[in-house]
């Protein structure tokens, strides 16, 4: 596949190292939060503006977008500003009402990347498209659900078949059972493969959906940044907590700008520790991961504990407990690390796991 780059804005770090920032609500939800949050969001030099204006929900009974009716909005946010506009379509339906309503940019969303049916009917309606400007239109594919790098691929095979060659990657994070630190993990081994593999094509963040909470946004952003992310793109809100959708990881014009004069950019200038800071900031990924597969195996830990107390088994097992340190003592030497090192770390954590099968027999 060759590709010719989103729209001639969108080649990723600038000549002074700037990232692409998309930005914008979750929603488009009135006329007056659309332009509201689209001035203030242009007076901070944001050249692409985000609304969602169909909102795929994981249950019924949310806000699901007001539709059609949005886009003259949009539409007049690029009037009045000169932005980009940018919306999510989920069907071929929605391509083609966004595309004749002008829109510039369009991002295929998590869930409809997950079903290859959706995709290629999106892929057969931007063919059948009857307008001369539709080579124009970028197309941005945000990663699936689930952690599967092939079908992140084959969407964008699909829409390259078809002829779309303005097209950039998004790494959104990846659903998870149990409660981790995230709304979706980074996983960030996957999109640093996509890029390996794909350099041409610009890769962004979008730190809002991996964060689900507003105040971890920034440190994800800078993730992305120290991985030479070509862009991020941010949920941004006139007034998050008023938000119809996804108030919690939605920040303030204000809390942008603040972001943005944080963010330490990748410098081309010979850097003697560039090396060392890669390696570091690899360990805060594992660290992060680390921390994610803890909370899980606690979070079946306290599931045996119930059922423990339900059917009257005693919480310590001692053969059971021997046995794995023995098994897992073998594992650590085989993968090269030092057997006493592992049964330190299993012990502290049996101890923990105790403690939550105890808690569980309290209740």
């Amino acid at each position: 596949m060759k590709f010719t780059g989103l729209l001639p804005i969108i080649n990723g770090f600038d000549a002074t190292g700037e990232p692409l920032i998309i930005a914008g609500p979750c929603g488009a939800e009135s006329r007056e939060q659309v332009l509201a949050t689209a001035s203030e969001l242009h007076k901070e030099g944001i050249s692409i503006f985000r609304a969602g204006v169909w909102k795929p929900r994981t249950k019924p009974g949310g806000f699901e977008g007001v539709g059609e009716k949005a886009l003259p909005w949009l539409k007049e946010v690029k009037k009045i500003t000169g932005m980009h506009i940018a919306t999510e379509t989920a069907n071929a339906e929605h391509l083609k009402l966004a595309i004749r309503s002008g829109v510039d940019i369009v991002w295929i969303g998590a869930r409809t990347v997950a079903n290859p049916f959706a995709v290629q009917e999106i892929a057969d309606a931007w063919k059948e498209l009857d307008c001369d400007d539709k080579h124009e239109i970028g197309f941005l594919i945000k990663n699936p659900v689930n952690t599967d790098i092939e079908l992140w691929i084959g969407a964008f095979e699909r829409l390259y078949t078809a002829g779309i060659r303005r097209l950039g990657a998004v790494h959104r994070g990846f659903s998870s059972y149990g409660a981790t630190a995230y709304r979706n993990p980074p996983e960030w081994r996957i999109p640093i493969e996509f890029n390996r593999r794909f350099p041409e094509i610009p890769l962004i963040c979008d730190p809002s959906h991996i964060s689900g909470r507003r105040d971890i946004v920034p440190n994800i952003a800078q993730q992305a940044i120290n991985l030479n992310f070509s862009g991020l793109m941010i949920e941004v809100h006139c007034n998050p907590e008023r938000a119809l959708s996804d108030s919690e990881q939605q920040l303030t014009p204000s809390q942008l700008k603040s972001l943005l004069l944080s963010l330490k950019r990748p410098s081309n200038m010979p850097n003697p520790n560039i090396e060392l800071d890669g390696l570091r900031n690899e360990i805060d990924i594992l660290d992060d991961r680390l921390i994610d597969i803890l909370a899980k195996r606690m979070e079946v830990s306290r599931a045996i504990g119930i059922l423990k107390m339900k059917n009257g088994i005693p919480v310590i097992q001692n053969e059971r407990y021997r046995k794995l340190i023995t098994d897992r003592a073998e594992l650590a030497s085989d993968a090269g690390l030092d057997p006493a090192f592992i049964k330190k770390i299993l012990s502290v954590i049996h101890e923990e796991s105790v403690k939550l099968q105890l808690d569980s027999k309290l209740r």
